[in-house]
């Protein structure tokens, strides 16, 4: 491993001045209100919102509590845009959330975060979303489906020490054919990205379009058009819709690990700002794209859930012979958004909504992996992640940083399975959305004169809602049985980013 070497102070002001003036350079500011707002929708909308809710509904046993998931997840979502909006405004460079965390905390936090976005949140999110991708591929081409290869190595690794208790919940290794097709097309999307942004930014723009169009069809046809009267009665009649449901400790950890689908569906929020510095007016402009996004997706994502229940029952049976009989709960493959297409046009509406979703998958992966890559070529240039990353390719683009993100990104879609690659995600996703959050409020005592264009709404108190949000789900994460197992081996991958940091900065004295 290349050392890291930590900027001097010199170094540092020398830094922080050029964000202003010399970091642009080589970017065009041409990013408008609404191009910027779409692209915090366009990230986070990918294969989740159509995938999810089948696991939610097995695991929170009625339509209330199914909604009330997607609510609660909008309104955590939202929190955080207006709390971290404020930062955005501060600081509009390149780099987004990593800049937040080096200027609240440190070089050390900065480091944490870059490794983790590394390892887990930003890789981790792309390896889904392929694997996403895959699955719905299988609607299309039945052969690609989720069972291993018996020719490739595979294994079930469940260790007692990351939270493992039952097989059931083991770490799946292996390929099947829904990892190979993911592999496949995060290798052509990275391809793409290589060759310039231009490339990267018209795929973009036609696939955000198409998906958006898919969402919004669904919603509509299954509101006005597709309403079952069976599924009705079962949802939302006498006391079904409330269910008969226990408020136990027990389903307190059910609900927060159901947290993880609508969560991860919602996420991806913060990446406008890894683009800051092609954003018109940034300190003006970040700020209402995040909260225009987040928004116009919280309330799509409640109607889609809305539609599905008008359109399907809840709770389905696992043997049951036709879409409507195996409900929500246990669509084919999880795939509820093709379900749903299937009862309102019959057979070809399967294919089609199965269409839409591979474009869906497939553009919002191409936004993630030409945003992450930036943020490690910003953190290169600080000296806090590989040397060679903070380099351009003679297409202007920072290839190596790009290779390598695709390359661990490959190793992930071998590591898991649709599901278990969320939890991994999330639980660090939530710490580190929670340290930004208090690098606010450290930021507030440290700078209180920084020029802030946009203040945090309601602070302190609904930033510190926020943070205790977080901080809450993330430890049912690590407490639930369903999740413990990725949880903590996220965990430990953060804290593996300590030592990590040590002994590159123990390399870096020796050299010297």
């Amino acid at each position: 491993m290349p050392p890291l070497r930590e900027p001097s102070a010199l170094e540092s002001r020398a830094t922080q001045g050029s964000a202003s003036s010399s970091a642009p350079t080589g970017f065009v500011a041409a990013l408008t209100l609404t191009d910027a707002a779409m692209l915090v929708a366009g990230s986070m909308i990918g294969s989740g919102i159509f995938i999810v809710s089948s696991d939610m509904a097995r695991t929170l046993g009625s339509p209330f509590w199914l909604l009330m998931a997607w609510v609660l997840t909008g309104v955590i979502t939202l929190a955080g845009a207006l709390s971290l909006a404020e930062l955005a405004a501060m600081f509009p460079r390149a780099g987004g959330q990593y800049v937040f965390l080096k200027e609240a905390m440190g070089p050390v936090m900065g480091f944490l975060f870059g490794w983790t976005l590394f390892t887990i949140i930003q890789t981790g999110t792309i390896a889904a979303v392929a694997v996403g991708f895959g699955k719905f591929l299988g609607v299309l081409w039945p052969a690609i489906g989720p069972e291993r290869y018996s020719w490739f190595p595979s294994a079930d690794m469940c260790v007692s020490w990351l939270g493992c208790k039952t097989p059931a919940n083991a770490i799946q290794l292996g390929l099947s054919p829904q990892r190979l097709v993911a592999l496949l097309s995060l290798w052509l999307l990275t391809w793409i990205n290589l060759r310039g942004v231009v490339h990267g930014k018209t795929v973009q723009t036609l696939f955000t379009a198409a998906k958006g169009l898919g969402l919004a069809l669904l919603v509509i046809l299954g509101m006005l058009v597709g309403r079952n009267p069976e599924a009705i009665a079962a949802n939302f009649s006498g006391g079904n819709f409330f269910g008969n449901v226990p408020l136990t400790s027990t389903f307190v950890l059910a609900f927060g690990a159901a947290l993880v689908g609508s969560l991860f569906s919602s996420d991806a929020w913060l990446g406008v700002t890894f683009a800051a510095s092609e954003v018109k007016d940034p300190r003006r402009n970040l700020p209402r794209a995040l909260l225009i996004g987040t928004g116009m997706v919280t309330l799509l994502y409640v109607l889609c859930n809305l539609a599905y229940l008008m359109v399907l029952p809840m709770n389905g049976s696992v043997d049951g012979m036709t879409v409507l009989a195996r409900g929500i709960s246990h669509a084919t493959q999880d795939r509820v958004g093709v379900a749903a297409a299937e009862m309102i046009f019959g057979a070809i509406g399967g294919t089609l909504m199965a269409s839409l979703i591979l474009i869906s998958t497939f553009g919002c992966n191409n936004g993630l992996i030409l945003a992450g890559s930036r943020v490690f070529y910003a953190m290169a240039k600080d000296g806090l992640f590989f040397r060679s990353a903070g380099t351009l390719s003679a297409n202007g683009v920072p290839a190596r940083a790009m290779l390598m993100q695709s390359a661990w990104t490959s190793l992930l879609c071998l590591s898991g399975t649709y599901g278990q690659l969320l939890d991994y995600v999330i639980f660090a996703a939530l710490a580190f959305y929670a340290l930004t959050t208090i690098g606010l409020f450290r930021l507030r005592r440290t700078r209180p004169d920084a020029d802030r264009p946009y203040k945090a709404l309601a602070y302190p108190v609904l930033p510190a809602l926020y943070i205790a949000a977080c901080t809450s789900v993330a430890v049912i994460l690590l407490v639930a049985d369903k999740t413990r197992a990725q949880a903590v081996s996220g965990l430990v991958l953060v804290l593996l980013g300590l030592p990590v940091y040590l002994l590159t900065r123990r390399g870096q004295a020796s050299v010297a």
